[in-house]
């Protein structure tokens, strides 16, 4: 029963049996295929050269009137809008398969040992392996566009080796490496001695199930000294037969200096308010009390100076503890 599709197919072929042979062949496994037919490399350029939209797949006689073996497979490569071309053939030449293999031919076929099955293997092998090239070639593009066109630095590197296979300008432009220093350096290099061995360990044993555990803040260093504190995202990659990960690596040093510095901040603020309910209080109390005490005095001189100097005392105390607390805020006594 042939399979359900409408494969749109261009068959340059020169012998009307062939033409047949093949055609039937088609029908026998493709449920509607669109055929066109080209009797000669001229027709063929002709109908290749007029459209927008490639076919699936070309089907080429390599023995054709007006042209013939590699001067043809080199013409209808260049006419084929990358649409897999299969070469069908009467004469059982290995190393011309080979060069033209090379040249661009997706697959060489024999007629003598063509059937309906063999011919439709070949065409949906072809066409899958054009997809997945093509999916493979937008990855890619997918894959350079974020990496290198990111305002953050990042940078892929080796499992084995820790050596850097790939890193972004960004990254250049805030480590302060070349590229070319940077490829002969590994990933030890940017980070402190006493930070390499958990880094290390930690790193294989996420290796070990694929598992992203060494992630989180880590410290860098730049080329020129300068130490950083990095959030570290990464995940695991093929690069270019290699295992590897890929890698974004986002400054917060800033950020973690300026917590820091809140962190310290409210320290003081709360060291002032256990001075503002402990301390200011106590001689602040005894200040109220005493000016109670005065006012229900009776006329006694003697009795109302102790009270002042109590209450002086209190006052110069208070006064004490409150230029602390302007020091603890860094508040000018004059501003």
């Amino acid at each position: 029963m042939p399979n359900k599709g409408d494969h749109n197919i261009l068959v340059i072929e020169d012998n009307p049996g062939d033409f047949a042979l093949v055609e039937e062949f088609l029908f026998e496994q493709i449920e509607a295929p669109a055929i066109t037919h080209a009797w000669n490399y001229t027709e063929a350029r002709n109908i290749l050269s007029g459209r927008q939209i490639p076919y699936e797949i070309i089907l080429l006689d390599l023995s054709l009137p007006d042209k013939t073996g590699m001067p043809l497979i080199k013409d209808i490569v260049e006419l084929s809008l990358n649409a897999p071309i299969i070469v069908l053939t009467g004469y059982p030449d290995l190393a011309f398969g080979v060069k033209s293999l090379a040249l661009g031919i997706s697959d060489y076929l024999l007629k003598d040992e063509l059937t309906s099955i063999s011919l439709y293997r070949s065409i949906v092998y072809n066409l899958e392996r054009k997809r997945i090239m093509s999916e493979l070639a937008e990855s890619e593009k997918r894959y350079s566009e974020l990496f290198h066109l990111s305002p953050l630095p990042m940078y892929v590197f080796a499992l084995d080796t820790l050596e850097f296979l790939d890193i972004n300008d960004a990254f250049i432009k805030y480590y302060g490496y070349t590229r070319e220093e940077i490829f002969n350096m590994n990933l030890r290099q940017i980070r402190p001695d006493e930070e390499i061995p958990a880094f290390e360990e930690a790193l294989l044993s996420d290796s070990k199930d694929k598992k992203n555990r060494n992630l989180g803040i880590h410290t860098h260093l730049k080329k020129n000294g300068e130490v950083i504190q990095v959030d570290i995202q990464s995940n695991f990659i093929h690069y270019k037969g290699k295992e590897a990960k890929i890698t974004v690596a986002s400054d917060v040093t800033e950020r973690l200096n300026y917590i820091k510095a809140i962190e310290e901040q409210n320290e003081k603020l709360r060291e002032i308010s256990w001075i503002q309910s402990h301390i200011v209080r106590a001689p602040l109390a005894r200040i109220m009390g005493l000016i109670h005490v005065i006012k229900d005095m009776k006329d006694n001189t003697e009795e109302k100076a102790t009270t002042l100097d109590y209450i002086i005392l209190s006052a110069n105390e208070l006064d004490e503890v409150i230029k602390n607390i302007t020091a603890k805020t860094n508040v000018d006594d004059n501003s």
